[in-house]
Protein backbone atom coordinates (compact mmCIF):
# COMPACT_ATOMS: atom_id res chain seq x y z
CA UNK A 1 0.00 0.00 0.00
CA UNK A 2 2.74 2.42 -1.09
CA UNK A 3 0.10 4.94 -3.13
CA UNK A 4 -3.10 5.98 -1.73
CA UNK A 5 -5.78 7.62 -2.84
CA UNK A 6 -7.85 9.27 -0.31
CA UNK A 7 -11.27 10.87 -0.71
CA UNK A 8 -12.09 13.52 1.60
CA UNK A 9 -14.35 12.67 4.35
CA UNK A 10 -15.14 13.61 8.00
CA UNK A 11 -14.24 11.41 10.66
CA UNK A 12 -16.25 10.01 13.29
CA UNK A 13 -15.91 7.12 15.95
CA UNK A 14 -14.00 5.97 18.59
CA UNK A 15 -10.32 4.83 18.61
CA UNK A 16 -8.19 3.03 21.45
CA UNK A 17 -5.19 4.73 20.69
CA UNK A 18 -1.77 2.90 20.23
CA UNK A 19 0.42 2.63 23.66
CA UNK A 20 3.38 4.94 23.88
CA UNK A 21 6.35 4.72 21.58
CA UNK A 22 8.09 6.63 23.96
CA UNK A 23 7.13 4.35 27.25
CA UNK A 24 7.13 1.41 25.33
CA UNK A 25 11.21 1.48 24.40
CA UNK A 26 11.81 2.97 28.15
CA UNK A 27 9.68 -0.06 29.60
CA UNK A 28 11.22 -2.29 27.81
CA UNK A 29 14.65 -1.06 28.10
CA UNK A 30 14.38 -1.39 31.97
CA UNK A 31 13.07 -4.52 32.50
CA UNK A 32 15.95 -5.97 30.00
CA UNK A 33 18.55 -4.27 32.25
CA UNK A 34 16.58 -6.13 35.35
CA UNK A 35 17.95 -9.47 37.20
CA UNK A 36 15.18 -11.43 37.08
CA UNK A 37 12.02 -11.97 35.18
CA UNK A 38 9.38 -8.99 33.55
CA UNK A 39 6.53 -8.54 31.84
CA UNK A 40 6.04 -5.45 30.06
CA UNK A 41 2.06 -5.51 28.77
CA UNK A 42 -0.28 -3.49 26.32
CA UNK A 43 2.64 -3.16 23.60
CA UNK A 44 1.62 -1.72 20.37
CA UNK A 45 4.37 -3.21 18.34
CA UNK A 46 5.78 -1.00 15.82
CA UNK A 47 9.29 -0.84 13.96
CA UNK A 48 10.93 1.07 16.11
CA UNK A 49 9.80 -0.94 19.29
CA UNK A 50 10.96 -3.95 17.19
CA UNK A 51 14.25 -2.25 16.67
CA UNK A 52 14.95 -1.91 20.14
CA UNK A 53 13.79 -5.61 21.44
CA UNK A 54 16.32 -6.83 18.65
CA UNK A 55 19.23 -4.60 19.79
CA UNK A 56 18.41 -5.79 23.49
CA UNK A 57 18.78 -9.33 22.62
CA UNK A 58 21.66 -9.05 20.43
CA UNK A 59 23.10 -7.48 24.10
CA UNK A 60 22.04 -10.62 26.23
CA UNK A 61 18.11 -10.22 27.11
CA UNK A 62 16.10 -12.84 26.47
CA UNK A 63 12.64 -11.60 25.18
CA UNK A 64 9.88 -13.72 24.22
CA UNK A 65 6.28 -13.03 23.30
CA UNK A 66 3.45 -14.18 25.50
CA UNK A 67 -0.47 -13.35 25.72
CA UNK A 68 -1.30 -10.02 26.66
CA UNK A 69 -4.00 -8.56 28.70
CA UNK A 70 -5.32 -6.47 26.35
CA UNK A 71 -6.94 -7.00 22.98
CA UNK A 72 -4.91 -6.21 19.81
CA UNK A 73 -1.50 -5.54 22.11
CA UNK A 74 1.23 -7.43 22.78
CA UNK A 75 3.49 -8.44 26.02
CA UNK A 76 6.54 -9.37 26.18
CA UNK A 77 8.56 -11.25 29.25
CA UNK A 78 11.50 -10.30 29.34
CA UNK A 79 14.82 -11.82 31.57
CA UNK A 80 17.12 -9.45 32.00
CA UNK A 81 20.26 -8.70 33.48
CA UNK A 82 24.00 -6.57 33.09
CA UNK A 83 24.13 -5.93 28.79
CA UNK A 84 26.48 -8.09 27.36
CA UNK A 85 28.41 -7.35 24.25
CA UNK A 86 30.84 -9.61 22.61
CA UNK A 87 30.71 -9.40 18.79
CA UNK A 88 27.04 -7.72 19.05
CA UNK A 89 25.70 -6.52 15.79
CA UNK A 90 22.43 -4.04 16.68
CA UNK A 91 20.37 -2.93 13.91
CA UNK A 92 18.75 -0.04 14.66
CA UNK A 93 16.70 0.63 12.09
CA UNK A 94 15.20 4.30 11.34
CA UNK A 95 14.71 4.25 15.22
CA UNK A 96 16.89 7.12 16.49
CA UNK A 97 15.25 6.37 20.44
CA UNK A 98 16.83 3.02 20.01
CA UNK A 99 20.26 4.18 18.89
CA UNK A 100 20.72 7.06 21.46
CA UNK A 101 19.50 4.76 24.16
CA UNK A 102 21.46 1.82 23.53
CA UNK A 103 24.82 3.34 22.83
CA UNK A 104 25.87 3.70 26.46
CA UNK A 105 24.11 0.72 27.40
CA UNK A 106 26.51 -0.95 25.33
CA UNK A 107 29.49 0.84 26.47
CA UNK A 108 29.01 -0.07 29.66
CA UNK A 109 30.17 -3.82 29.10
CA UNK A 110 33.34 -5.72 27.77
CA UNK A 111 33.37 -7.16 24.20
CA UNK A 112 32.68 -4.65 20.98
CA UNK A 113 29.07 -3.57 19.68
CA UNK A 114 28.56 -2.32 15.79
CA UNK A 115 25.48 -0.02 15.61
CA UNK A 116 23.99 -0.31 11.71
CA UNK A 117 20.77 1.78 10.88
CA UNK A 118 18.94 2.62 7.48
CA UNK A 119 17.45 6.09 5.58
CA UNK A 120 18.22 9.11 7.73
CA UNK A 121 19.37 7.47 10.88
CA UNK A 122 22.49 7.12 9.39
CA UNK A 123 23.43 10.53 9.70
CA UNK A 124 21.75 11.91 12.24
CA UNK A 125 23.78 13.71 14.69
CA UNK A 126 25.73 11.67 17.39
CA UNK A 127 28.12 14.41 18.11
CA UNK A 128 27.17 14.75 21.90
CA UNK A 129 27.87 10.99 23.13
CA UNK A 130 31.53 11.74 20.59
CA UNK A 131 32.07 14.23 22.29
CA UNK A 132 31.99 12.58 25.45
CA UNK A 133 33.45 9.42 24.28
CA UNK A 134 36.71 11.29 22.88
CA UNK A 135 36.93 13.18 26.90
CA UNK A 136 37.09 9.84 27.98
CA UNK A 137 39.72 8.32 25.58
CA UNK A 138 37.32 5.47 24.56
CA UNK A 139 37.95 3.66 21.71
CA UNK A 140 35.35 3.97 18.92
CA UNK A 141 34.92 4.26 14.83
CA UNK A 142 32.28 6.15 13.08
CA UNK A 143 31.70 5.92 9.68
CA UNK A 144 33.85 8.40 7.62
CA UNK A 145 30.62 10.90 6.97
CA UNK A 146 30.29 10.99 11.04
CA UNK A 147 27.65 8.52 10.96
CA UNK A 148 26.60 4.77 11.14
CA UNK A 149 27.83 2.00 11.23
CA UNK A 150 29.41 3.07 14.67
CA UNK A 151 31.79 0.51 16.71
CA UNK A 152 32.44 1.01 20.31
CA UNK A 153 34.76 -1.55 21.67
CA UNK A 154 35.67 0.31 25.57
CA UNK A 155 33.81 0.47 28.72
CA UNK A 156 32.62 3.68 30.04
CA UNK A 157 33.53 5.38 32.88
CA UNK A 158 31.82 6.32 36.02
CA UNK A 159 32.64 10.39 36.36
CA UNK A 160 31.78 13.84 35.36
CA UNK A 161 29.57 13.55 31.87
CA UNK A 162 28.35 17.22 30.37
CA UNK A 163 25.72 17.62 27.74
CA UNK A 164 24.33 20.90 25.97
CA UNK A 165 20.70 21.29 26.64
CA UNK A 166 19.49 21.98 23.26
CA UNK A 167 20.22 18.86 22.02
CA UNK A 168 18.16 15.74 22.31
CA UNK A 169 16.87 14.18 24.99
CA UNK A 170 17.67 11.11 23.81
CA UNK A 171 21.26 11.52 24.97
CA UNK A 172 20.43 12.40 28.22
CA UNK A 173 17.93 9.21 28.89
CA UNK A 174 20.84 6.89 27.29
CA UNK A 175 23.35 7.81 30.13
CA UNK A 176 20.59 7.95 32.87
CA UNK A 177 19.86 4.22 31.75
CA UNK A 178 23.90 2.97 31.46
CA UNK A 179 25.48 4.95 34.63
CA UNK A 180 23.76 3.40 37.29
CA UNK A 181 25.43 0.35 36.36
CA UNK A 182 28.97 1.59 36.65
CA UNK A 183 30.96 0.51 39.76
CA UNK A 184 31.40 4.65 40.99
CA UNK A 185 28.88 7.41 40.86
CA UNK A 186 28.34 9.61 38.22
CA UNK A 187 27.21 13.58 37.48
CA UNK A 188 25.23 14.26 34.09
CA UNK A 189 25.58 18.37 33.86
CA UNK A 190 23.58 19.79 31.36
CA UNK A 191 25.39 23.11 29.98
CA UNK A 192 22.47 25.00 29.18
CA UNK A 193 18.35 25.05 29.37
CA UNK A 194 17.32 21.93 28.64
CA UNK A 195 14.54 21.08 26.24
CA UNK A 196 12.13 19.04 25.74
CA UNK A 197 12.23 17.87 29.78
CA UNK A 198 9.39 15.65 29.84
CA UNK A 199 11.08 12.76 27.67
CA UNK A 200 13.46 13.49 31.05
CA UNK A 201 10.56 13.07 32.73
CA UNK A 202 9.58 9.98 31.48
CA UNK A 203 13.14 8.09 31.93
CA UNK A 204 13.34 9.21 35.28
CA UNK A 205 9.78 8.08 36.33
CA UNK A 206 10.42 4.96 34.61
CA UNK A 207 13.59 4.06 36.02
CA UNK A 208 12.16 4.76 39.70
CA UNK A 209 9.39 1.92 38.36
CA UNK A 210 12.28 -0.17 38.02
CA UNK A 211 13.99 0.73 41.58
CA UNK A 212 17.05 3.11 40.55
CA UNK A 213 17.18 6.42 41.81
CA UNK A 214 18.71 9.81 40.31
CA UNK A 215 18.76 12.70 41.64
CA UNK A 216 17.51 15.64 39.84
CA UNK A 217 18.47 19.04 40.64
CA UNK A 218 16.07 21.54 38.38
CA UNK A 219 17.21 19.68 35.18
CA UNK A 220 20.31 21.38 35.18
CA UNK A 221 22.49 18.69 37.28
CA UNK A 222 21.52 14.77 37.41
CA UNK A 223 23.60 12.35 40.07
CA UNK A 224 23.79 9.00 39.42
CA UNK A 225 24.64 6.49 42.08
CA UNK A 226 26.78 3.26 40.58
CA UNK A 227 26.59 0.25 41.58
CA UNK A 228 22.66 0.05 41.51
CA UNK A 229 20.62 -3.02 40.28
CA UNK A 230 17.42 -2.86 38.01
CA UNK A 231 14.54 -4.35 40.11
CA UNK A 232 11.98 -6.61 37.79
CA UNK A 233 8.35 -6.46 37.82
CA UNK A 234 5.54 -6.35 35.53
CA UNK A 235 3.40 -3.07 33.77
CA UNK A 236 1.08 -2.18 31.01
CA UNK A 237 2.44 0.90 28.53
CA UNK A 238 0.04 3.95 28.81
CA UNK A 239 -1.46 4.93 25.78
CA UNK A 240 0.22 7.58 23.26
CA UNK A 241 -0.89 11.50 23.24
CA UNK A 242 1.56 12.14 20.35
CA UNK A 243 -0.96 9.38 18.59
CA UNK A 244 -3.87 10.89 19.99
CA UNK A 245 -3.39 13.85 18.79
CA UNK A 246 -4.10 13.72 15.04
CA UNK A 247 -7.45 12.05 16.09
CA UNK A 248 -8.23 14.27 18.17
CA UNK A 249 -7.49 17.48 15.20
CA UNK A 250 -9.44 14.71 13.32
CA UNK A 251 -12.21 15.03 15.23
CA UNK A 252 -12.45 18.68 15.24
CA UNK A 253 -12.35 19.05 12.05
CA UNK A 254 -15.10 16.25 11.23
CA UNK A 255 -17.98 15.32 13.49
CA UNK A 256 -16.78 13.33 17.31
CA UNK A 257 -13.71 11.20 17.64
CA UNK A 258 -13.16 9.99 20.90
CA UNK A 259 -10.02 8.42 21.97
CA UNK A 260 -9.57 5.89 24.56
CA UNK A 261 -7.06 4.56 26.98
CA UNK A 262 -5.04 7.61 27.93
CA UNK A 263 -3.27 7.79 31.48
CA UNK A 264 -4.83 11.70 32.59
CA UNK A 265 -1.81 11.49 34.92
CA UNK A 266 0.93 10.88 32.28
CA UNK A 267 4.19 12.73 32.15
CA UNK A 268 4.15 12.91 28.46
CA UNK A 269 5.22 16.27 26.95
CA UNK A 270 2.70 15.15 23.63
CA UNK A 271 -0.13 15.85 26.17
CA UNK A 272 -0.04 19.60 25.76
CA UNK A 273 -2.46 18.44 22.70
CA UNK A 274 -5.51 19.38 24.81
CA UNK A 275 -4.46 22.53 26.15
CA UNK A 276 -3.05 23.32 22.85
CA UNK A 277 -6.86 22.29 21.07
CA UNK A 278 -8.39 23.78 23.44
CA UNK A 279 -6.48 27.35 23.05
CA UNK A 280 -7.15 27.22 19.34
CA UNK A 281 -11.04 26.69 21.01
CA UNK A 282 -11.24 23.17 19.99
CA UNK A 283 -14.06 20.86 21.63
CA UNK A 284 -12.88 19.00 23.72
CA UNK A 285 -14.04 16.82 26.49
CA UNK A 286 -12.86 13.87 28.90
CA UNK A 287 -14.57 11.08 30.93
CA UNK A 288 -14.32 10.89 34.82
CA UNK A 289 -11.62 8.97 34.94
CA UNK A 290 -9.85 10.95 32.08
CA UNK A 291 -9.19 7.86 30.12
CA UNK A 292 -11.34 8.42 26.88
CA UNK A 293 -11.00 12.20 25.34
CA UNK A 294 -13.70 12.84 22.73
CA UNK A 295 -12.57 15.93 20.36
CA UNK A 296 -16.38 17.81 18.41
CA UNK A 297 -16.03 20.18 15.52
CA UNK A 298 -15.40 23.56 16.55
CA UNK A 299 -14.25 26.66 14.60
CA UNK A 300 -10.90 27.00 15.73
CA UNK A 301 -8.64 29.90 15.48
CA UNK A 302 -4.91 30.56 15.29
CA UNK A 303 -2.46 30.65 18.52
CA UNK A 304 1.27 31.32 18.68
CA UNK A 305 2.50 27.30 19.71
CA UNK A 306 5.72 26.42 21.31
CA UNK A 307 6.99 23.38 20.56
CA UNK A 308 10.21 22.88 22.83
CA UNK A 309 7.91 20.23 24.90
CA UNK A 310 6.33 19.12 21.90
CA UNK A 311 7.97 18.48 18.86
CA UNK A 312 6.19 15.00 17.49
CA UNK A 313 2.47 17.22 17.39
CA UNK A 314 4.04 19.83 15.59
CA UNK A 315 2.89 18.45 12.12
CA UNK A 316 -0.47 17.75 12.74
CA UNK A 317 -0.95 20.50 14.80
CA UNK A 318 0.23 22.73 11.29
CA UNK A 319 -2.76 20.94 9.57
CA UNK A 320 -5.53 22.28 12.02
CA UNK A 321 -3.73 25.36 11.71
CA UNK A 322 -3.77 25.57 7.86
CA UNK A 323 -7.92 25.96 8.87
CA UNK A 324 -8.11 28.17 11.51
CA UNK A 325 -9.06 31.55 11.50
CA UNK A 326 -6.13 34.03 11.82
CA UNK A 327 -2.35 33.66 12.00
CA UNK A 328 -0.58 30.37 13.95
CA UNK A 329 2.98 30.74 14.79
CA UNK A 330 4.68 27.44 15.63
CA UNK A 331 7.89 28.57 17.50
CA UNK A 332 11.22 26.47 18.95
CA UNK A 333 10.58 23.81 16.54
CA UNK A 334 14.16 23.75 14.65
CA UNK A 335 14.63 19.90 16.02
CA UNK A 336 12.38 18.68 13.57
CA UNK A 337 14.24 19.58 11.06
CA UNK A 338 16.53 16.57 12.26
CA UNK A 339 13.78 14.17 12.66
CA UNK A 340 12.76 11.18 10.14
CA UNK A 341 12.45 13.98 7.71
CA UNK A 342 13.45 18.01 7.38
CA UNK A 343 9.54 18.04 9.17
CA UNK A 344 8.97 21.29 8.98
CA UNK A 345 10.26 22.10 5.32
CA UNK A 346 8.39 18.42 4.82
CA UNK A 347 4.64 19.79 6.10
CA UNK A 348 5.06 23.03 4.78
CA UNK A 349 5.76 21.97 1.21
CA UNK A 350 2.86 19.50 1.27
CA UNK A 351 -0.03 21.23 3.09
CA UNK A 352 0.83 24.30 0.45
CA UNK A 353 0.54 21.83 -2.46
CA UNK A 354 -3.19 20.93 -1.05
CA UNK A 355 -3.77 24.72 -0.99
CA UNK A 356 -2.36 25.26 2.55
CA UNK A 357 -0.55 28.91 3.17
CA UNK A 358 2.65 27.72 5.16
CA UNK A 359 5.69 29.86 5.38
CA UNK A 360 8.99 28.31 6.63
CA UNK A 361 11.19 29.80 9.45
CA UNK A 362 14.72 28.46 10.74
CA UNK A 363 13.07 27.62 14.10
CA UNK A 364 9.18 27.72 12.84
CA UNK A 365 6.65 28.05 10.26
CA UNK A 366 3.86 30.90 10.14
CA UNK A 367 0.47 29.95 8.95
CA UNK A 368 -2.37 32.01 7.69
CA UNK A 369 -5.49 29.55 7.94
CA UNK A 370 -8.29 29.45 5.23
CA UNK A 371 -11.81 28.01 5.80
CA UNK A 372 -10.99 24.69 3.86
CA UNK A 373 -8.04 23.20 1.60
CA UNK A 374 -8.82 22.55 -2.13
CA UNK A 375 -6.77 19.19 -2.14
CA UNK A 376 -6.32 17.42 -5.61
CA UNK A 377 -3.08 16.34 -6.84
CA UNK A 378 -0.33 14.66 -4.89
CA UNK A 379 1.72 14.57 -1.90
CA UNK A 380 4.60 12.74 -0.60
CA UNK A 381 4.84 11.60 2.88
CA UNK A 382 9.17 11.75 2.77
CA UNK A 383 9.21 8.39 4.70
CA UNK A 384 7.84 10.23 7.86
CA UNK A 385 5.31 8.30 9.83
CA UNK A 386 4.20 12.02 11.45
CA UNK A 387 4.01 13.38 8.41
CA UNK A 388 1.97 10.74 6.36
CA UNK A 389 -0.43 10.67 9.32
CA UNK A 390 -1.30 14.40 9.64
CA UNK A 391 -1.63 14.56 5.60
CA UNK A 392 -4.34 12.20 5.87
CA UNK A 393 -6.50 13.76 8.58
CA UNK A 394 -5.87 17.07 6.46
CA UNK A 395 -8.26 15.45 3.96
CA UNK A 396 -11.01 15.83 6.21
CA UNK A 397 -10.97 19.73 5.08
CA UNK A 398 -9.65 19.09 1.15
CA UNK A 399 -12.28 19.83 -1.60
CA UNK A 400 -10.81 17.11 -3.86
CA UNK A 401 -9.45 14.29 -2.88
CA UNK A 402 -5.48 13.71 -3.40
CA UNK A 403 -3.15 10.56 -3.78
CA UNK A 404 -0.55 9.70 -0.96
CA UNK A 405 2.80 8.67 -1.87
CA UNK A 406 4.48 6.63 0.37
CA UNK A 407 1.77 5.63 2.97
CA UNK A 408 3.52 2.29 4.31
CA UNK A 409 5.53 4.48 6.11
CA UNK A 410 3.34 4.57 9.36
CA UNK A 411 4.48 1.47 10.26
CA UNK A 412 7.54 2.46 12.13
CA UNK A 413 4.99 3.96 14.89
CA UNK A 414 1.11 3.30 14.09
CA UNK A 415 1.13 0.14 11.84
CA UNK A 416 -2.66 -0.03 12.43
CA UNK A 417 -2.90 3.76 11.18
CA UNK A 418 -5.17 3.34 8.25
CA UNK A 419 -6.93 0.39 9.59
CA UNK A 420 -8.31 2.71 11.82
CA UNK A 421 -8.38 5.67 9.37
CA UNK A 422 -11.02 3.21 7.95
CA UNK A 423 -12.52 2.48 10.53
CA UNK A 424 -13.88 6.13 11.77
CA UNK A 425 -14.66 6.65 8.09
CA UNK A 426 -11.54 7.53 6.35
CA UNK A 427 -12.33 6.87 2.73
CA UNK A 428 -9.05 4.88 0.94
CA UNK A 429 -8.05 3.28 -2.33
CA UNK A 430 -4.35 1.55 -2.92
CA UNK A 431 -3.27 2.60 -6.33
Amino acid sequence: MNTLYITPTELEGSVRVPSSKSMGHREIICAALAEGLSVVDNVSVSEDIEATIGALKALGAVIREVPSAYPGRQAFEIAGGKPRKSSAHIDCGESGSTLRFLVPIAAVCEGTAVFTGRGRLASRPLDAYYDILDKQGFPYHKDETGGLPLTVSGILKAGDYELPGDISSQFVSGLLFALPLLTGDSVIRITSPLESRSYVDLTLSCLKKYGVQVENHDYRLFRVRGSQKYRAGNSAVEGDYSQAAFWLVAGLLGRNVACQGLNPSSLQGDKAIISILKAMGGLIAGSADGSRVCASAAATKGICIDAADCPDIIPVLAVLASVSAGKTEIINAGRLRIKECDRLHAIAIELNKLGASVRELPEGLVIEGKDFLRGGGEVDCWNDHRIAMSLAVASSRCGKGFLMHGAECVRKSYPGFWQDFAALGGIIEGR
